[in-house]
């Protein structure tokens, strides 16, 4: 090393490599210290809080809350939202009026729409409304005592809403991060809470099996008796959820809509136009009960729980070994050789104790 000229290995490396120190001089002059990302907009060098604060400032500007409900008015709103359910759980409402789905059950009055696990072809925009009289219209306590105190109070204009919703939520229900179909609904979205208070969410993501979300960019108390409007941002440019730990006791919520003129709707002999498989025509129209008076688990909303996307794994899992796949899980295929190990060992012992000796095989 010393005959070229170099007494450090780091100083021959450093020459043969110029071209390293002037690249590391460019972007250090161009970023500030600051990693350089692949987007060159301005708010992709801010902080990421930052970046957060600002997106929840716009959030905040298309959210408008009142209390126009006192709790006499909630008291005996929610006792007809009770009987809902109890009609529902009696199979008095037509077919698609009622959507259940675990610790959450849906109610449509007016119009009501194809959505998640229900979509032939997934995602946003593939929402339908379904044809005219599939759902029950919106009942009249609906009208006279939250309709029109919101008309009276300026939150909606007269004859705006044509779609009511009651979400009924189990403690530990959520429903998952969305935006409300803008090719189906106007704006403002309408919600009054009922039953305790809660939380709405912004933001977030979600993860299952087990259920884990995200911090959110804006948390939002829902109190009993308020009423919630969205508009602007907060509705169309960022999505909304109801977390499973903010539900911690019952509660409902009614969301209150405005379909839009054009928006899509399912034909009538259209195949689509059901949410049950075709290869079930012998289940009856009317719903039966899928929750019927079982006791809230106070703390099932630190649980994982099964929700619509995992229905069809459920039913898979307890399908009997002849009808199951060899490309299923591992824990599938360990579940086959038991049961076949336990047939080969019944066989092989028809004596009285050969039952005793599968299961101390077993151990």
């Amino acid at each position: 090393m010393a005959a070229s000229g170099y007494t450090d290995l780091r100083d021959k490396l450093k020459s043969m490599t110029p071209h390293r120190d002037n690249y590391k001089n460019k972007i250090s002059d161009h970023s500030n210290g600051r990693k350089r990302k692949f987007h060159d907009s301005e708010e992709d060098f801010s902080d990421p809080e930052e970046q957060r604060e600002v997106e929840a400032r716009k959030v905040k500007s298309g959210i408008k809350q009142v209390s126009i409900f006192s709790p006499e008015e909630c008291s005996a709103i929610e006792a007809k939202i009770d009987e809902v359910v109890s009609k529902g759980e009696k199979g008095l409402y037509r077919e698609h009026t009622v959507d259940r789905a675990p610790l959450r059950n849906k109610y449509f009055f007016g119009e009501g729409y194809t959505y998640g696990s229900q979509l032939e072809k997934r995602g946003p925009g593939q929402e339908r409304l379904y044809s005219k009289g599939e759902v029950d219209d919106i009942p009249n306590w609906v009208q006279e005592l939250v309709i029109k105190k919101l008309v009276a109070s300026g939150v909606v204009p007269e004859d705006f809403v044509n779609s009511a919703v009651i979400n009924d939520y189990q403690p530990g229900g959520c429903i998952v991060s969305h935006v409300d179909p803008i090719h189906i609904f106007e704006r403002p979205i309408v919600s009054v809470s009922f039953f305790s208070d809660s939380a709405l969410c912004f933001g977030c993501k979600f993860q299952f099996k087990p259920i884990r979300v995200s911090e959110p960019v804006l948390f939002l108390p829902v109190l009993r008796g308020s009423v919630t409007v969205l508009s602007g941002y907060a509705a169309d440019e960022i999505t909304h959820c109801i977390r499973p730990q903010d539900i911690k006791q019952r509660r409902a919520v009614i969301i209150l809509r405005k379909t839009r003129s054009d928006a899509p709707r399912l034909e009538v002999n259209s195949p689509s136009n059901t949410t049950l498989p075709v290869s079930l025509p012998e289940r009856p129209q009317i719903l039966k009960a899928k929750r019927s008076h079982r006791k809230a688990d106070p703390d099932a909303a630190h649980r994982p729980r099964v929700l619509e996307m995992d229905k069809e794994e459920n039913r898979r899992s307890v399908l009997p070994p002849r009808h199951r796949r060899r490309s299923d899980s591992s824990s599938e295929n360990f579940w086959r050789r038991s049961h076949e190990s336990t047939r080969s060992y019944n066989h092989s012992d028809d004596s009285p104790n050969s039952a005793r000796k599968v299961k101390m095989r077993r151990h």
